[in-house]
């Protein structure tokens, strides 16, 4: 019997996938796996039972990753699951900012007492005008699930669309319209684009991309869009650029009391992926990792283990291992299983950064024996027999 712990809400259409193997606990101690949205991870005790984390979701700054690693314990999120309802409200906010439209409403609303408000509306229209985003120039900085279905969607707007991505996976690039047009660097973004989206992760590198020398080299009214991350765009410095009229609209699902308020920001209250849809997407992803990793070992969309995968077992026993990224590890680990004389038929070791994970199918049932010498080997972080 596995015990999952949801420290969140999470969409019983996910849920009800778990078999009769698995049941949903309140207490985190007992805990082999957990499902997680937006809380925070960071200062919980993670139990020795505890497997695994899925995130309902791609950003997972809210789980201390390496604490993890270190534990054994394998980190997922849900990459694209909740991509469309982000595309989706990307291309509503860029129609928004064109066209001021949040400002029209507002002032609407604010004479509907007004008798005479079908000839106010008439009258005072033209302070609304905006643009259209036919034929304007759009640049999509990060090409993953999001970022290639907004780039493709507004290129069938009539957009000129530009895309940045140096990271660009395989699959991302099969799906990505030949007509969007391959920045060579992000200072092309920045100087071509009279519209720009970001859609990459938070990192150190990333930290504060748009700033005050960034800005210097975009167009006069440039718009910017960030339904990524809050702290890719430097308040103080877009605020500033709002006021000279560098930067012409601020778009962020991220509000902050810095920005709230601000002439030229418009504030969605982190509404990306919230969706009905997305939401279901993400539960079901979520739970479908942890079940294939606590019941076969593997290892798909982790962002601090190796992806992983050799199917159902098909032989007598498996073992999974968690371990450092260091020499001699395989070698250890052959040679505990040769001295109970147990023949390995098949086996698959991946690595990611400083962590890598084994997994050894053999021909006789596993032993709490045998998994203890492997768990004594240094530099092995956590041993499960999964048959």
């Amino acid at each position: 019997m596995f015990n999952v712990k949801c420290l969140n809400p999470i969409a019983n259409v996910g849920l009800d996938l778990f078999t009769d193997h698995y049941q949903i606990i309140n207490n985190l101690e007992d805990a082999n796996a957990v499902l997680v949205r937006s809380a925070s991870v960071h200062d919980l005790e993670l139990p020795r039972s505890l497997q695994a984390i899925a995130r309902a979701g791609a950003g997972v700054n809210n789980i201390p990753l390496d604490k993890c690693a270190e534990n054994g314990i394998v980190v997922f999120n849900t990459p694209g699951a909740n991509a469309n309802g982000v595309k989706e409200i990307v291309i509503a906010s860029l129609i928004i900012a064109s066209r001021n439209i949040v400002g029209g409403v507002n002032w609407v609303d604010s004479c509907k007492q007004d008798p005479e408000v079908a000839k106010l509306v008439e009258k005072n229209k033209s302070k609304f005008a905006g643009t259209e985003i036919r034929g304007k120039k759009l640049g999509v900085i990060g090409l993953g699930a999001i970022g290639v279905l907004v780039a493709n969607a507004l290129n069938k707007l009539d957009m000129e669309v530009y895309g940045y991505d140096p990271y660009i996976s395989v699959d991302a690039a099969w799906k990505l319209s030949k007509f969007i047009k391959q920045a060579k660097s992000l200072e092309e973004i920045y100087r071509e684009c009279d519209f720009i989206t970001v859609h990459v992760p938070l990192t150190d590198s990333t930290k504060g991309m748009f700033n005050k020398e960034t800005f210097a080299l975009m167009k006069d009214g440039v718009k910017i869009l960030n339904f990524s991350r809050d702290s890719l765009v430097n308040d103080d410095d877009i605020i500033e650029a709002l006021r000279s009229g560098k930067v012409g609209r601020y778009v962020t699902d991220f509000p902050n009391p810095k920005v709230c308020g601000i002439e030229g920001v418009i504030t969605v209250p982190h509404l990306g992926a919230s969706t009905s849809e997305s939401e279901d997407n993400c539960a079901i992803m979520a739970v479908k990792q942890i079940m294939d990793y606590l019941e076969n070992g593997t290892i798909k969309n982790s962002v601090n283990y190796p992806n992983c995968d050799m199917g159902v077992c098909a032989q007598a026993g498996r073992i999974a291992i968690n371990h450092r990224n260091i020499p001699n590890m395989l070698s250890q680990f052959t040679s505990a299983f040769a001295k109970e004389n147990i023949n390995i038929p098949d086996m698959i070791n991946k690595s990611k950064g400083q962590y890598a994970y084994t997994m050894l199918d053999f021909e006789s049932p596993s032993t709490p024996e045998l998994a203890k010498k492997i768990r004594d080997i240094d530099g092995v972080l956590n041993v499960r027999i999964i048959k």
